[in-house]
C-alpha cells in the first residue's frame, strides 16, 4: 500500500532512511529543511502487508527520489510520477531507479551515471600539512567564484552568489582552501549537509597549483571536520583517476547514482 505520508510518519520515515544516511542525504536534508508537505515537497510511503515501511518516494520541485532497502512497489511509485504535471527527473541508486523506470511514460532526454562513494571513518585520513586549509568565510566567498571559473570543469558551471551565502549561512553548506601568492588556489566545499551526512563537492585546483597535493589537502581536512561531527561522507565521481584520488583517503564505492531527465 502506498499512501502519502505526514509529520506523524517521521520516526519510521527516519528509521528506514538513516540505515544508509550518506545515500539518502538528499532525502534526510529535504526533510529536516521542509517537512512533508510543501507545495514543492511531498513524499510517499510504500508499506508491506504487516504495515512495515519499506520504501519512500520524495518530490522536491521537478525531481523524484526513491529508495528501499528490498522488494517495494516500483508500478506503484510510477504511477505517482506519471501523474504529476512537472515531473522532468528522476534521481537514485540504480538498483531502485531501474525498477522504475520501466513504468514511466515520458519521453526520456538523458540518463546519467555516476559512481557514488562514502566515507565513514578516518582511518586513512593523513592530516600533515592541513595546518595550510583555510575554512572560507561568507565574505570570501567571490575569491571562490573566481577560482572555480579557472578551473575547466567548473569553468561554465553556474555560481549564485546569494544561494551559496544563504547556503553557509545556514549551514548545509562549507568551503576549506589553501591560499598561495595572495591567492585562492585549491579548494573543497559540502553541500546538502543535514545532521547525519553531507555531499562533498567542487574539488578541484587552478591549472598553476595542480599536482601538488593541495586538493587532497582540503579534502583531507573537511572530511575529518566532519566525521567529527558524527557525519557521513559521500561524492560522486565520474573519473576513475579522480575515484582513486578518494579512496586513498578512505571513500568506498557503495553503487551508481542514475540522474533521468524526462521530456514532458
Amino acid at each position: 500500500m502506498i499512501r502519502q505520508l505526514t509529520e506523524a510518519d517521521d520516526p519510521i520515515c527516519q528509521a528506514l532512511v538513516q540505515k544508509r544516511a550518506a545515500e539518502n542525504l538528499f532525502i534526510i536534508g529535504d526533510i529536516e529543511a521542509y517537512g512533508y508537505h510543501q507545495d514543492f515537497q511531498q513524499i510517499w510511503g510504500d508499506f508491506s502487508n504487516d504495515g512495515t515501511l519499506r520504501a519512500v518516494l520524495l518530490k522536491y520541485e521537478k525531481n523524484f527520489l526513491p529508495f528501499s532497502t528490498g522488494d517495494f512497489d516500483a508500478k506503484g511509485f510510477a504511477e505517482i510520477i506519471n501523474a504529476d504535471s512537472d515531473f522532468s527527473m528522476l534521481s537514485g541508486l540504480e538498483e531502485i531507479t531501474e525498477k522504475i523506470e520501466p513504468y514511466l511514460r515520458d519521453a526520456l532526454l538523458s540518463k546519467r551515471k555516476l559512481f557514488y562513494a562514502k566515507l565513514t571513518d578516518g582511518t586513512a585520513l593523513n592530516l600533515e600539512g592541513t595546518n595550510l586549509v583555510k575554512k572560507l568565510k561568507v565574505e570570501e566567498m567571490p575569491h571562490l567564484r573566481q577560482l572555480l571559473r579557472s578551473i575547466p570543469e567548473f569553468a561554465d558551471k553556474p555560481f549564485n552568489l546569494d544561494i551559496k551565502k544563504r547556503n553557509m549561512e545556514n549551514g548545509v553548506a562549507r568551503c576549506y582552501y589553501i591560499e598561495k601568492d595572495g591567492e585562492m588556489v585549491s579548494t573543497a566545499s559540502t553541500s546538502a549537509e543535514n545532521t547525519s551526512s553531507a555531499m562533498i563537492v567542487a574539488v578541484g585546483t587552478n591549472q598553476k597549483y595542480k599536482r601538488q597535493g593541495y586538493a587532497t589537502l582540503c579534502m583531507a581536512k573537511l572530511c575529518y571536520d566532519l566525521l567529527q561531527e558524527g557525519k557521513e561522507l559521500c561524492l560522486f565521481y565520474e573519473n576513475p583517476t579522480a575515484g582513486n584520488i578518494y579512496k586513498r583517503l578512505g571513500f568506498q564505492d557503495i553503487g551508481y547514482w542514475m540522474m533521468y531527465t524526462f521530456c514532458k
